[in-house]
């Protein structure tokens, strides 16, 4: 397997008849499997040993930075996982605790993390097969933390994202969960409604909206058994695949705020000036639109364009930043004498076209030094801003 981690895994499927005393099938699963988590899971792809089960447990499994990342937020004595899968997160959050539980009804994949923990050398982990909620009812163990990232598809396959579609529920277990512990910690889709999550879950003491390379990989809840006040939301970029650091690292961008800081702070409105900055996936997730202004002192563009904008250039702008070139209307005559060749890269916020529509009223091609925002300015003005990087 080694000599062919980097083959085309086609071609060696068509080659099978060459081996055949070895599970050509299985074999090139596996290098597939290496291949496509390289970055995700790097110090799990180098070891051959570890056994990677169906591509579905792959795809639904975090990666190692967002592993490590939940791995600094809990620390105790013992841990239960009651969503057990691949075991990426137990495998890392696992190094804080004493004892840590994996709890697991797919007996298949249960024995293959079992493999994968014995061979990685990870050994405070007692295994626990069936379905967690039946064994949660019939044990009244204490832990110091409970970890769960619910099943996210229905029957059919499709994606859900609502707690109560998620398995297991959540809002139906929670006072069951909270019997057994005063600390849970939850993983949900990046794509749940914070604010509405917030309500319904209650006891919600941390909100971390966890992105890698500016995309939101995940979201995470940390509920406290007694706790009633505001929550306090984190948005966290990890700028490279693979780089966790503890404390501040120029690695990493992390903004905290609270929803009453974002509905009081000042905020002020401005044409386009010099410079334009987009905040990162994160933060615009978060909703701290107004926040991120008044935190770097800009001017925000518009109420619901999220683009901000300053005379003398943010260095510690969490998010990209660019120099306005020139402000057009949506005019090819207009915006080409300010880009160079016949392309640019074109991003749309509050703007009623598509950005395939932009790119072929302008007819320009993708990629480029030149990016255009199309968007929606304060006096409700159709705009695009013509930046350079």
């Amino acid at each position: 397997m080694q000599t062919h981690l980097h083959d085309d895994v086609n071609q060696l499927l068509l080659q099978a008849k060459r081996f055949p005393t070895l599970n050509i099938p299985y074999l090139v699963a596996q290098i597939q499997a290496r291949q496509k988590a390289k970055n995700k899971l790097p110090e799990w792809t180098e070891n051959l040993d570890v056994f990677f089960p169906k591509m579905l447990s792959l795809e639904q499994s975090s990666s190692e930075i967002t592993a490590k990342f939940k791995a600094s937020l809990v620390k105790g004595e013992t841990l239960l996982d009651l969503t057990g899968g691949m075991g990426i997160d137990l495998a890392y959050m696992s190094k804080g605790f004493n004892k840590a539980f994996y709890a697991e009804q797919n007996n298949e994949l249960l024995k293959v993390t079992q493999h994968n923990y014995q061979v990685l050398g990870i050994e405070n982990i007692q295994f626990i097969e069936g379905n967690s909620e039946t064994w949660l009812k019939a044990n009244e163990t204490k832990f110091s933390w409970i970890y769960l990232d619910p099943h996210r598809r229905d029957d059919t396959g499709n994606k859900v994202v609502k707690l109560q579609d998620c398995e297991p529920n959540i809002l139906e277990i929670k006072s069951l969960i909270f019997e057994r512990t005063d600390n849970v910690l939850l993983k949900v889709s990046p794509m749940l409604d914070i604010d509405l999550a917030i309500l319904e879950l209650k006891n919600v003491s941390n909100v971390y909206i966890v992105a890698v390379e500016n995309e939101v990989k995940e979201i995470l809840f940390y509920l406290q058994k007694d706790y009633h006040a505001e929550a306090n939301i984190t948005a966290i970029n990890f700028l490279k695949q693979g780089h966790f650091s503890e404390g501040k690292s120029t690695e990493q961008h992390v903004f905290t705020f609270q929803k009453s800081e974002e509905k009081t702070a000042m905020i002020g409105f401005s044409s386009p000036q010099h410079f334009l900055y987009e905040p990162n996936s994160a933060i615009l997730k978060s909703g701290a639109f107004r926040m991120v202004a008044q935190q770097f002192g800009l001017q925000k563009i518009a109420p619901h364009s999220h683009l901000y904008t300053s005379e003398k250039l943010v260095n510690d702008f969490q998010g990209r930043t660019f120099q306005i070139k020139a402000v057009c209307k949506l005019d090819k005559k207009e915006i080409v004498k300010h880009i160079t060749g016949n392309k640019a890269n074109i991003t749309i916020r509050n703007f009623p076209l598509t950005v395939k529509q932009i790119r072929e009223k302008l007819k320009l091609n993708e990629g480029g030094d030149d990016y255009l925002f199309a968007t929606t300015d304060a006096q409700n003005q159709k705009i695009v801003i013509v930046c350079s990087r």
